[in-house]
Protein backbone atom coordinates (compact mmCIF):
# COMPACT_ATOMS: atom_id res chain seq x y z
CA UNK A 1 0.00 0.00 0.00
CA UNK A 2 3.03 2.24 0.27
CA UNK A 3 4.07 1.31 -3.25
CA UNK A 4 0.71 2.02 -4.92
CA UNK A 5 0.27 5.29 -2.98
CA UNK A 6 -2.70 4.10 -0.92
CA UNK A 7 -0.82 5.51 2.08
CA UNK A 8 0.14 8.80 0.37
CA UNK A 9 1.84 11.06 1.50
CA UNK A 10 3.79 8.24 3.17
CA UNK A 11 6.43 6.91 0.74
CA UNK A 12 8.44 4.66 3.07
CA UNK A 13 8.33 2.50 6.13
CA UNK A 14 8.47 5.19 8.77
CA UNK A 15 11.89 6.17 10.08
CA UNK A 16 12.29 7.08 13.73
CA UNK A 17 11.47 10.77 13.22
CA UNK A 18 8.33 9.89 11.25
CA UNK A 19 7.31 7.39 13.91
CA UNK A 20 7.77 9.73 16.86
CA UNK A 21 5.96 12.56 15.09
CA UNK A 22 2.97 10.38 14.20
CA UNK A 23 2.78 8.98 17.72
CA UNK A 24 2.66 12.36 19.40
CA UNK A 25 1.09 14.66 16.78
CA UNK A 26 -0.64 12.42 14.22
CA UNK A 27 1.50 14.15 11.64
CA UNK A 28 4.61 13.40 9.62
CA UNK A 29 7.59 15.74 10.16
CA UNK A 30 6.53 17.76 7.08
CA UNK A 31 3.19 18.42 8.90
CA UNK A 32 1.12 16.14 6.67
CA UNK A 33 -1.65 14.36 8.58
CA UNK A 34 -1.03 10.67 9.27
CA UNK A 35 -2.59 8.83 12.18
CA UNK A 36 -1.15 5.30 12.48
CA UNK A 37 2.54 4.22 12.52
CA UNK A 38 3.49 2.13 9.50
CA UNK A 39 6.68 0.31 10.48
CA UNK A 40 8.74 -2.68 9.42
CA UNK A 41 9.54 -4.78 12.47
CA UNK A 42 12.47 -7.23 12.39
CA UNK A 43 14.21 -9.43 14.92
CA UNK A 44 17.32 -8.37 16.82
CA UNK A 45 19.54 -10.89 15.04
CA UNK A 46 18.72 -9.38 11.64
CA UNK A 47 18.88 -5.76 12.81
CA UNK A 48 22.37 -6.30 14.28
CA UNK A 49 23.63 -6.95 10.74
CA UNK A 50 22.31 -3.61 9.45
CA UNK A 51 23.81 -0.14 9.41
CA UNK A 52 22.32 3.19 8.37
CA UNK A 53 22.53 3.59 4.60
CA UNK A 54 22.35 -0.14 3.82
CA UNK A 55 20.17 -1.08 0.87
CA UNK A 56 18.15 -4.24 1.41
CA UNK A 57 15.64 -6.15 -0.71
CA UNK A 58 12.10 -6.73 0.54
CA UNK A 59 10.51 -9.95 -0.65
CA UNK A 60 7.14 -11.66 -0.54
CA UNK A 61 6.84 -14.81 1.55
CA UNK A 62 7.36 -16.84 -1.66
CA UNK A 63 10.64 -15.00 -2.25
CA UNK A 64 9.62 -12.64 -5.06
CA UNK A 65 11.38 -9.26 -4.94
CA UNK A 66 9.06 -6.34 -4.12
CA UNK A 67 11.25 -3.33 -3.37
CA UNK A 68 14.63 -1.96 -2.38
CA UNK A 69 14.74 -0.24 0.98
CA UNK A 70 17.45 2.19 2.06
CA UNK A 71 17.85 2.05 5.83
CA UNK A 72 17.36 5.45 7.48
CA UNK A 73 16.66 4.38 11.07
CA UNK A 74 17.09 1.33 13.31
CA UNK A 75 15.59 1.49 16.79
CA UNK A 76 13.88 -0.41 19.57
CA UNK A 77 10.48 1.21 20.14
CA UNK A 78 8.75 1.72 23.45
CA UNK A 79 5.78 -0.52 22.70
CA UNK A 80 3.93 0.48 25.85
CA UNK A 81 4.08 4.13 24.81
CA UNK A 82 3.00 3.27 21.26
CA UNK A 83 0.03 1.29 22.56
CA UNK A 84 -1.05 4.09 24.91
CA UNK A 85 -0.76 6.87 22.32
CA UNK A 86 -2.17 5.08 19.27
CA UNK A 87 -4.69 2.66 20.78
CA UNK A 88 -5.25 4.42 24.14
CA UNK A 89 -4.73 1.15 26.00
CA UNK A 90 -2.19 -1.52 26.95
CA UNK A 91 -4.94 -4.08 27.46
CA UNK A 92 -3.93 -7.15 25.47
CA UNK A 93 -7.53 -7.96 24.62
CA UNK A 94 -7.02 -5.25 22.00
CA UNK A 95 -5.91 -7.18 18.86
CA UNK A 96 -3.24 -4.66 17.79
CA UNK A 97 -1.80 -4.39 21.29
CA UNK A 98 -1.75 -8.15 21.63
CA UNK A 99 0.03 -8.48 18.28
CA UNK A 100 2.65 -5.88 19.20
CA UNK A 101 3.53 -7.45 22.53
CA UNK A 102 3.25 -11.13 21.62
CA UNK A 103 3.84 -11.56 17.90
CA UNK A 104 5.71 -8.55 16.54
CA UNK A 105 9.48 -8.17 16.49
CA UNK A 106 11.40 -6.00 18.93
CA UNK A 107 13.23 -3.76 16.44
CA UNK A 108 11.82 -1.28 13.89
CA UNK A 109 13.63 -0.26 10.73
CA UNK A 110 12.57 2.56 8.45
CA UNK A 111 13.53 3.97 5.09
CA UNK A 112 12.53 4.99 1.61
CA UNK A 113 11.35 2.34 -0.88
CA UNK A 114 12.09 1.80 -4.56
CA UNK A 115 9.52 -0.42 -6.23
CA UNK A 116 10.66 -3.53 -8.07
CA UNK A 117 7.20 -5.05 -8.58
CA UNK A 118 3.85 -5.06 -6.85
CA UNK A 119 3.02 -7.98 -4.56
CA UNK A 120 1.31 -10.94 -6.20
CA UNK A 121 -2.29 -11.70 -5.28
CA UNK A 122 -3.78 -14.82 -6.79
CA UNK A 123 -7.32 -14.38 -5.52
CA UNK A 124 -9.95 -11.99 -6.87
CA UNK A 125 -7.43 -10.15 -9.04
CA UNK A 126 -10.07 -8.14 -10.90
CA UNK A 127 -11.10 -6.44 -7.66
CA UNK A 128 -7.58 -5.51 -6.55
CA UNK A 129 -7.25 -2.06 -8.06
CA UNK A 130 -4.84 0.74 -7.16
CA UNK A 131 -5.79 4.32 -6.28
CA UNK A 132 -4.74 5.41 -9.76
CA UNK A 133 -6.91 2.69 -11.36
CA UNK A 134 -9.89 3.74 -9.26
CA UNK A 135 -9.55 7.42 -10.16
CA UNK A 136 -9.31 6.56 -13.85
CA UNK A 137 -12.44 4.42 -13.59
CA UNK A 138 -14.37 7.16 -11.78
CA UNK A 139 -13.35 9.63 -14.47
CA UNK A 140 -14.31 7.21 -17.24
CA UNK A 141 -17.76 6.77 -15.68
CA UNK A 142 -18.06 10.54 -15.06
CA UNK A 143 -18.63 10.04 -11.35
CA UNK A 144 -18.28 13.40 -9.59
CA UNK A 145 -19.36 12.22 -6.14
CA UNK A 146 -18.16 8.89 -4.82
CA UNK A 147 -19.13 7.47 -1.43
CA UNK A 148 -16.68 4.97 0.07
CA UNK A 149 -17.98 2.22 2.31
CA UNK A 150 -15.35 0.52 4.46
CA UNK A 151 -16.24 -2.87 5.94
CA UNK A 152 -14.71 -6.07 7.29
CA UNK A 153 -18.03 -7.93 7.54
CA UNK A 154 -20.52 -9.46 5.11
CA UNK A 155 -23.20 -7.03 3.95
CA UNK A 156 -26.90 -7.56 4.57
CA UNK A 157 -30.10 -5.75 3.63
CA UNK A 158 -29.63 -3.01 6.25
CA UNK A 159 -26.22 -2.09 4.82
CA UNK A 160 -27.62 -1.86 1.31
CA UNK A 161 -30.54 0.28 2.46
CA UNK A 162 -28.20 2.59 4.35
CA UNK A 163 -25.76 3.00 1.46
CA UNK A 164 -28.60 3.52 -1.03
CA UNK A 165 -29.96 6.31 1.17
CA UNK A 166 -26.56 8.00 1.20
CA UNK A 167 -26.21 7.63 -2.56
CA UNK A 168 -29.67 9.09 -3.20
CA UNK A 169 -29.27 12.00 -0.79
CA UNK A 170 -25.94 13.01 -2.34
CA UNK A 171 -26.72 12.00 -5.92
CA UNK A 172 -23.51 9.95 -5.67
CA UNK A 173 -22.14 6.55 -6.60
CA UNK A 174 -20.79 3.85 -4.30
CA UNK A 175 -17.25 2.54 -3.92
CA UNK A 176 -17.66 -0.66 -1.91
CA UNK A 177 -14.16 -1.12 -0.51
CA UNK A 178 -13.91 -3.97 2.02
CA UNK A 179 -10.69 -4.85 3.83
CA UNK A 180 -9.23 -8.25 2.94
CA UNK A 181 -6.02 -8.12 4.96
CA UNK A 182 -5.67 -9.05 8.60
CA UNK A 183 -8.86 -8.22 10.53
CA UNK A 184 -10.26 -9.04 13.96
CA UNK A 185 -9.87 -12.64 15.20
CA UNK A 186 -13.14 -14.48 14.63
CA UNK A 187 -14.17 -12.44 11.59
CA UNK A 188 -15.60 -14.18 8.54
CA UNK A 189 -12.76 -15.12 6.17
CA UNK A 190 -12.32 -12.83 3.19
CA UNK A 191 -13.04 -15.54 0.60
CA UNK A 192 -16.53 -15.99 1.99
CA UNK A 193 -17.02 -12.25 2.35
CA UNK A 194 -16.02 -11.51 -1.24
CA UNK A 195 -18.49 -14.09 -2.53
CA UNK A 196 -21.12 -12.30 -0.43
CA UNK A 197 -20.07 -8.90 -1.80
CA UNK A 198 -20.37 -10.22 -5.36
CA UNK A 199 -24.00 -11.08 -4.66
CA UNK A 200 -24.74 -7.81 -2.89
CA UNK A 201 -23.22 -5.55 -5.55
CA UNK A 202 -25.90 -6.83 -7.92
CA UNK A 203 -28.60 -5.35 -5.66
CA UNK A 204 -27.60 -1.78 -6.54
CA UNK A 205 -28.87 0.03 -9.65
CA UNK A 206 -26.86 -0.80 -12.75
CA UNK A 207 -23.52 1.03 -13.04
CA UNK A 208 -24.02 2.81 -9.71
CA UNK A 209 -21.50 0.85 -7.60
CA UNK A 210 -18.02 -0.63 -7.87
CA UNK A 211 -16.53 -3.41 -5.74
CA UNK A 212 -12.80 -3.27 -4.98
CA UNK A 213 -10.64 -4.93 -2.32
CA UNK A 214 -8.21 -3.25 0.07
CA UNK A 215 -5.27 -5.37 1.33
CA UNK A 216 -5.05 -3.43 4.59
CA UNK A 217 -4.16 -5.07 7.91
CA UNK A 218 -6.71 -3.57 10.28
CA UNK A 219 -5.43 -2.47 13.67
CA UNK A 220 -8.93 -2.10 15.14
CA UNK A 221 -7.63 1.30 16.21
CA UNK A 222 -10.91 3.15 16.52
CA UNK A 223 -10.63 6.95 16.02
CA UNK A 224 -7.07 6.98 14.69
CA UNK A 225 -7.85 4.17 12.30
CA UNK A 226 -10.92 6.03 11.04
CA UNK A 227 -8.58 8.85 9.96
CA UNK A 228 -6.35 6.37 8.15
CA UNK A 229 -9.36 4.88 6.35
CA UNK A 230 -10.43 8.35 5.25
CA UNK A 231 -6.92 9.20 3.99
CA UNK A 232 -6.82 6.00 1.96
CA UNK A 233 -10.24 6.61 0.38
CA UNK A 234 -9.27 10.18 -0.47
CA UNK A 235 -6.25 8.73 -2.26
CA UNK A 236 -8.63 6.48 -4.19
CA UNK A 237 -10.56 9.53 -5.40
CA UNK A 238 -13.59 9.30 -3.12
CA UNK A 239 -15.41 12.47 -2.03
CA UNK A 240 -17.29 10.96 0.94
CA UNK A 241 -16.83 8.11 3.41
CA UNK A 242 -19.42 6.40 5.59
CA UNK A 243 -18.31 6.02 9.21
CA UNK A 244 -20.41 4.09 11.69
CA UNK A 245 -20.75 3.81 15.44
CA UNK A 246 -17.54 2.49 17.04
CA UNK A 247 -15.82 2.48 13.64
CA UNK A 248 -12.87 0.01 13.63
CA UNK A 249 -13.53 -0.74 17.29
CA UNK A 250 -12.39 -4.09 18.73
CA UNK A 251 -15.26 -4.50 21.20
CA UNK A 252 -14.82 -4.63 24.96
CA UNK A 253 -11.71 -4.55 27.11
CA UNK A 254 -10.82 -6.89 29.97
CA UNK A 255 -13.19 -4.94 32.26
CA UNK A 256 -16.10 -5.52 29.90
CA UNK A 257 -16.11 -1.89 28.76
CA UNK A 258 -15.78 -0.63 25.15
CA UNK A 259 -12.25 0.35 24.14
CA UNK A 260 -13.65 3.46 22.45
CA UNK A 261 -16.73 5.60 22.74
CA UNK A 262 -19.48 4.90 20.20
CA UNK A 263 -18.92 8.21 18.39
CA UNK A 264 -15.21 8.84 19.06
CA UNK A 265 -14.24 7.94 15.48
CA UNK A 266 -16.89 10.19 13.96
CA UNK A 267 -15.88 13.08 16.23
CA UNK A 268 -12.18 12.84 15.35
CA UNK A 269 -12.79 12.47 11.62
CA UNK A 270 -15.19 15.41 11.58
CA UNK A 271 -12.39 17.52 13.08
CA UNK A 272 -9.99 16.66 10.24
CA UNK A 273 -12.26 15.99 7.26
CA UNK A 274 -11.69 19.39 5.65
CA UNK A 275 -7.92 18.96 5.84
CA UNK A 276 -8.14 15.47 4.35
CA UNK A 277 -10.55 16.61 1.66
CA UNK A 278 -13.24 13.99 2.20
CA UNK A 279 -16.63 14.41 3.86
CA UNK A 280 -17.82 12.01 6.54
CA UNK A 281 -21.31 10.53 6.37
CA UNK A 282 -22.39 9.21 9.78
CA UNK A 283 -23.56 5.60 9.61
CA UNK A 284 -27.32 5.39 10.22
CA UNK A 285 -28.23 2.28 12.20
CA UNK A 286 -30.99 0.68 10.13
CA UNK A 287 -33.70 -1.55 11.64
CA UNK A 288 -36.49 -3.59 10.05
CA UNK A 289 -40.06 -2.51 10.76
CA UNK A 290 -42.33 -5.55 10.19
CA UNK A 291 -45.55 -3.50 9.98
CA UNK A 292 -44.09 -1.48 7.12
CA UNK A 293 -42.00 -4.31 5.69
CA UNK A 294 -39.10 -1.92 5.19
CA UNK A 295 -35.92 -0.63 6.81
CA UNK A 296 -35.71 2.69 8.61
CA UNK A 297 -33.04 4.51 10.61
CA UNK A 298 -33.69 3.67 14.25
CA UNK A 299 -33.89 7.40 15.05
CA UNK A 300 -36.97 7.66 12.79
CA UNK A 301 -38.86 4.82 14.48
CA UNK A 302 -41.40 5.88 17.11
CA UNK A 303 -41.23 4.38 20.58
CA UNK A 304 -44.53 2.56 20.08
CA UNK A 305 -43.42 0.89 16.85
CA UNK A 306 -41.81 -2.56 17.01
CA UNK A 307 -38.68 -3.21 15.00
CA UNK A 308 -36.25 -6.06 14.49
CA UNK A 309 -32.51 -6.41 14.06
CA UNK A 310 -29.95 -9.20 14.40
CA UNK A 311 -26.55 -8.66 16.00
CA UNK A 312 -23.37 -10.41 14.92
CA UNK A 313 -23.55 -12.67 17.97
CA UNK A 314 -27.17 -13.59 17.21
CA UNK A 315 -26.29 -14.33 13.58
CA UNK A 316 -23.49 -16.69 14.66
CA UNK A 317 -25.93 -18.45 17.00
CA UNK A 318 -28.41 -18.90 14.14
CA UNK A 319 -25.70 -20.44 11.97
CA UNK A 320 -24.33 -22.61 14.79
CA UNK A 321 -27.80 -24.08 15.40
CA UNK A 322 -28.41 -24.70 11.70
CA UNK A 323 -31.42 -22.36 11.57
CA UNK A 324 -32.42 -20.28 8.55
CA UNK A 325 -31.37 -16.63 8.37
CA UNK A 326 -34.56 -14.53 8.07
CA UNK A 327 -35.13 -13.13 4.58
CA UNK A 328 -35.89 -9.69 6.02
CA UNK A 329 -32.34 -9.63 7.39
CA UNK A 330 -30.24 -10.85 4.46
CA UNK A 331 -30.41 -11.99 0.88
CA UNK A 332 -30.83 -15.68 0.04
CA UNK A 333 -27.51 -15.77 -1.82
CA UNK A 334 -25.62 -14.22 1.10
CA UNK A 335 -27.33 -16.51 3.61
CA UNK A 336 -26.29 -19.54 1.57
CA UNK A 337 -22.65 -18.43 1.45
CA UNK A 338 -22.61 -17.91 5.22
CA UNK A 339 -24.24 -21.28 5.88
CA UNK A 340 -21.64 -22.98 3.68
CA UNK A 341 -18.75 -21.28 5.47
CA UNK A 342 -20.13 -21.81 8.99
CA UNK A 343 -22.03 -25.11 9.14
CA UNK A 344 -24.00 -25.93 12.30
CA UNK A 345 -22.03 -27.21 15.27
CA UNK A 346 -23.30 -30.75 14.87
CA UNK A 347 -21.81 -30.90 11.36
CA UNK A 348 -18.35 -29.67 12.34
CA UNK A 349 -15.47 -31.92 13.30
CA UNK A 350 -13.56 -31.49 16.54
CA UNK A 351 -10.88 -33.31 18.51
CA UNK A 352 -10.75 -33.99 22.25
CA UNK A 353 -7.31 -34.76 23.69
CA UNK A 354 -6.91 -36.65 26.96
CA UNK A 355 -3.46 -36.27 28.49
CA UNK A 356 -2.03 -37.44 31.79
CA UNK A 357 0.28 -39.87 33.53
CA UNK A 358 0.26 -43.59 32.79
CA UNK A 359 -2.64 -45.29 34.56
CA UNK A 360 -4.44 -42.02 35.33
CA UNK A 361 -7.61 -43.07 33.52
CA UNK A 362 -7.23 -41.47 30.08
CA UNK A 363 -8.45 -44.52 28.15
CA UNK A 364 -11.36 -45.06 30.52
CA UNK A 365 -12.57 -41.48 30.16
CA UNK A 366 -12.04 -41.53 26.39
CA UNK A 367 -14.05 -44.72 26.00
CA UNK A 368 -16.82 -43.29 28.15
CA UNK A 369 -17.00 -40.16 25.98
CA UNK A 370 -16.91 -42.29 22.82
CA UNK A 371 -19.89 -44.29 24.04
CA UNK A 372 -21.94 -41.19 24.90
CA UNK A 373 -21.21 -39.49 21.56
CA UNK A 374 -22.15 -42.61 19.62
CA UNK A 375 -25.24 -42.97 21.76
CA UNK A 376 -26.26 -39.40 20.91
CA UNK A 377 -25.76 -40.30 17.25
CA UNK A 378 -25.40 -36.92 15.50
CA UNK A 379 -21.88 -37.51 14.15
CA UNK A 380 -19.35 -40.28 13.38
CA UNK A 381 -16.72 -40.73 16.11
CA UNK A 382 -13.24 -42.29 16.02
CA UNK A 383 -11.10 -43.14 19.04
CA UNK A 384 -7.32 -43.18 18.75
CA UNK A 385 -5.71 -44.66 21.86
CA UNK A 386 -2.05 -43.72 22.19
CA UNK A 387 -1.09 -47.16 23.51
CA UNK A 388 -2.74 -48.93 20.59
CA UNK A 389 -1.32 -46.50 18.02
CA UNK A 390 2.13 -46.95 19.56
CA UNK A 391 1.83 -50.72 19.36
CA UNK A 392 1.25 -50.61 15.63
CA UNK A 393 3.48 -47.65 14.78
CA UNK A 394 6.39 -47.81 17.18
CA UNK A 395 6.39 -51.27 18.76
CA UNK A 396 10.21 -51.47 18.73
CA UNK A 397 10.69 -48.24 20.71
CA UNK A 398 11.24 -47.89 24.44
CA UNK A 399 10.03 -45.06 26.66
CA UNK A 400 13.33 -43.18 26.76
CA UNK A 401 13.17 -39.44 26.03
CA UNK A 402 14.79 -40.03 22.62
CA UNK A 403 12.32 -42.76 21.69
CA UNK A 404 9.28 -40.82 22.96
CA UNK A 405 10.32 -37.91 20.74
CA UNK A 406 10.73 -40.26 17.79
CA UNK A 407 7.26 -41.70 18.43
CA UNK A 408 5.76 -38.21 18.37
CA UNK A 409 7.56 -37.43 15.10
CA UNK A 410 6.11 -40.56 13.52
Amino acid sequence: MILDKSFYPLDRFMNKDDYQSVLTNMRLPDNNLFSIPINLDVNKEFSDKLTIGDRIILREKEGFKIAFMTIESIWEPDLKREAELVYRTTDQLHPAVNFMFNHGNEVYIGGRLEKISMPNHYDYRKYRISPNDAKKEFKKRKWDKVVAFQTRNPLHRAHVEMTLRSMNELNANLFLHPVVGLTKPGDVDHYTRVRCYEHVIEKYPKDSAILALLPLAMRMGGPREALLHALIRKNYGCTHIIVGRDHAGPGNNSKGEPFYGAYDAQTLLKEYQDEIGIEMIPFQFMVYVPDLKEYKPVEEVSDNIEYETISGTQLREILDKGKDIPEWFSYKEVALELKKSRPPLYKRGFTVFFTGLSGSGKSTLANGLLTKLLEEGSRPVTLLDGDIVRTHLSSELSFSKEHRSLNVQR
